[in-house]
């Protein structure tokens, strides 16, 4: 088993002696997870098969699941593309640098495995001091699917990385936790009007007011089996962000949820079960179970996106068999939570 080298590094002023190093490991083909301000990513030269090789390796991914290549500047995104429309380059000019992921025509310099064969390449512009200066110095385009074990629950720290890929990867750059929590989200700009394959970061709502048309893919709600031939991004195909404990998702209102949850959590715990619920704020007192824990307050959905991923690796930590987890509205930032909280259930979800 190879050591995994741990570099701290400033959030703000990334020390660049350090981030040269990362940068090194990159170009010599190696793997480096470092932060975004959406998750930890794991990194390697996106124009290199055998170092995007490593990323599938490392993971444990499935070899049909296309990962996002990570660019610094917008020139980057003409070279890796055949075709950029003016709704890309509207969206390029007003919500980059930041969580939003587009879906383009690649071009003929990308290798296969980086796109895992399809015709279209996903690109954004990390908001990172640190993810920024790790791609400039490396000279190159940073493919990074986020840095876990293919399933697991996204890393929001880079101790959730070790957890998961210590020994496998080379480098780890940590600057503390991620700021927004939920991935990007990924917009797909060759269909007209453009189409959400996976909420995140950037709103519906948000994309809306720049574009006037954005249509939701079924997969982005997920909350039936909608069937996916062929996935254009990450997340369309595989059970994503679960934890080990079985995950059970109550929706409706909140009084109806509340009192579907407790039902629940004490029914597994009348089966010897140890039962973790995920609560919110408004909610939390209301519950008796083994391990009770709130995603923040249903009025400040940036915190219950920022907490999601660290609690259900939390639950783990304390050893639950299952997870009973209240649903938010899905609007705003809700809309990718809620995406995250069916898709780590398995869909598994009651409506109260």
């Amino acid at each position: 088993m190879k050591r995994t080298m741990v570099m701290k590094v400033n959030a703000r002023r990334p020390e660049m002696n350090r981030i040269q190093v990362a940068a090194d490991v990159i170009r010599r083909g190696g793997t480096v997870a470092f932060p975004t301000e959406t998750v930890y990513g794991l990194g390697a030269d996106a124009l290199n098969p055998k170092a995007v090789a490593r990323i599938f390796l490392a993971k444990k991914r499935p070899p049909d699941n296309p990962m996002i290549v990570h660019v610094a500047n917008k020139e980057d995104v003409y070279r890796l593309t055949r075709k950029v429309p003016k709704a890309a380059e509207k969206l390029m000019n007003e919500l980059w640098p930041g969580p939003l992921t587009l879906v383009l025509k690649r071009s003929e310099v990308v290798p296969d495995i980086t796109v895992v064969g399809l015709d279209t390449i996903a690109i954004r512009m990390p908001n990172n001091r640190v993810a920024l200066a790790l791609i400039t110095e490396s000279k190159v385009p940073i493919a990074a699917p986020s840095a876990n074990l293919a399933g697991r629950p996204s890393p929001t720290t880079a101790k959730h990385v070790l957890d998961d890929l210590a020994g496998r990867i080379d480098a780890i750059l940590d600057a503390g936790p991620t700021r927004i929590g939920v991935e990007s989200t990924v917009l797909d700009v060759t269909t007209s009007p453009p189409q959400i394959l996976r909420p995140g970061g950037t709103s519906y709502e948000k994309l809306l007011s720049v574009l006037g048309r954005v249509k939701l893919h079924p997969v982005a709600m997920a909350d039936k089996k909608a069937r996916v031939v062929e996935a254009r991004s990450p997340g369309m195909k595989h059970k994503h962000y679960a934890p080990a404990a079985e995950l059970v998702v109550v929706e409706g209102e909140l009084d109806a949820i509340i009192n579907r949850v407790q039902e629940l959590a004490s029914l597994y715990m009348e089966k010897g079960k140890r039962a973790g619920i995920m609560a919110t704020d408004e909610s939390e007192h209301a519950y008796n179970a083994d391990v009770i824990k709130s995603m923040g307050s249903r009025k400040d959905l940036a915190a219950v996106a920022k907490n999601l991923f660290r609690l259900l690796r939390e639950f783990d930590d304390e050893k639950v068999d299952v997870i009973v987890a209240e649903g938010i509205a899905p609007r705003g930032l809700g809309l990718a939570v809620m995406n995250r909280l069916r898709k780590a259930a398995g869909l598994h979800v009651e409506r109260a």
